[in-house]
């Protein structure tokens, strides 16, 4: 299975630091994954390191998303050799970048960032889940991405293959 990638088309926190924070999970977090930072690491050197935590019933406003440059780490440890942005993830307990989806953010997502049937509506956070779950309405209270259009992401595999991905731009409608 592919992981998720998102890209940044619009949002506040390319030009605001303070909606951009260094996290780390205790699971693996894919780019385009939401979840809570409630508290910070207690490990000696991480005192600027967010814990990532999945959402929670009550807590599904106020989430952050993963967004880190997709440098694929190959199983031999080995950086920037494999082209497929689609094979990157960040791993459990190493540090990543999140950033604070604001109201009127723009972002696209492609499928593997997203659970549930395409109903091509919203996307909203949901009750212990790290990926945003389709939806035919906006969920209250809680992280929810309005779809806008559909279009595609050209991964560039160095083969005559398909090498185009359906990528789903949204406008943040609830944080």
């Amino acid at each position: 299975m592919a992981n998720g990638v998102v890209i940044q088309n619009k949002v506040q926190a390319m030009n605001i630091d303070a909606l951009n924070r260094p996290a780390k999970g205790s699971v693996e977090i894919d780019n385009g994954d939401v979840f809570q930072l409630a508290s910070k690491s207690a490990v000696s050197g991480e005192e600027e390191v967010w814990l990532a935590t999945a959402p929670a019933t009550g807590s599904l406003d106020g989430l952050w998303m993963a967004y880190e440059p997709e440098v694929v780490l190959t199983a031999s440890k080995y950086k920037g050799i494999d082209p497929d942005v689609r094979n990157f993830t960040n791993p459990a307990g190493e540090i990543f970048t999140a950033f604070k989806p604001v109201i009127g953010d723009i972002i696209s997502l492609t499928g593997d960032a997203l659970t549930g049937t395409a109903e091509l509506a919203y996307a909203n956070a949901a009750n212990t889940a790290y990926k945003l779950v389709w939806g035919a309405s906006q969920t209250a209270s809680a992280l929810s991405l309005e779809y806008l259009d559909t279009k595609f992401l050209s991964i560039g595999l160095g083969s005559l293959g398909t090498q185009r991905v359906d990528l789903y731009e949204f406008v943040v409608v609830g944080n």
